[in-house]
């Protein structure tokens, strides 16, 4: 990972952590109260609506791309984190990966586990995701 990487994940998991505690929404409706009641004191000027407008949508861009890198990381994590209960586990090893399947197959083994959870067949549950486990493009694993 190089420098730049690092930094970016230490920032982004810090504004992350941040920006959803009550604090941070309690300084954001402070802002925007500050904002409203200076309005009279600039004669609700367009740059008095234009300063509350830009800065807004600045930190708007910004933080999409500061909470999805979060994201992104968290579900990798959680992904990696299932994966490794389910190899060290009595679970199906097909499973391991079938978060790159196509929704349409995501979508048929979520309605097989629920026609299994309603049975007790559990030699029938195995071959039924064997099978729909096997469709999976050329590489996945």
């Amino acid at each position: 990972m190089s420098q730049k990487t690092h930094v970016f994940t230490k920032f982004s998991t810090a504004v992350a952590e941040y920006s959803g505690r009550p604090v941070a929404f309690v300084l954001a409706v402070a802002a925007i109260a500050i904002w409203a009641i200076s309005g009279p004191f600039f004669g609700f000027s367009q740059t008095w609506q234009l300063i509350v407008n830009s800065a807004t949508t600045i930190v708007t861009f910004l933080m999409v791309f500061v909470l999805q890198n979060s994201q992104i990381r968290g579900g990798t994590a959680v992904q990696a984190k299932l994966d490794e209960i389910i190899l060290t586990s009595s679970a199906e090893n097909e499973y391991v990966g079938i978060e790159e399947l196509e929704e349409e197959e995501l979508k048929r083994i979520t309605e097989i586990l629920k026609e299994h959870a309603q049975s007790e067949e559990d030699h029938a549950l195995h071959e039924k995701i064997s099978r729909a486990t096997r469709r999976q493009p050329a590489g996945k694993a």
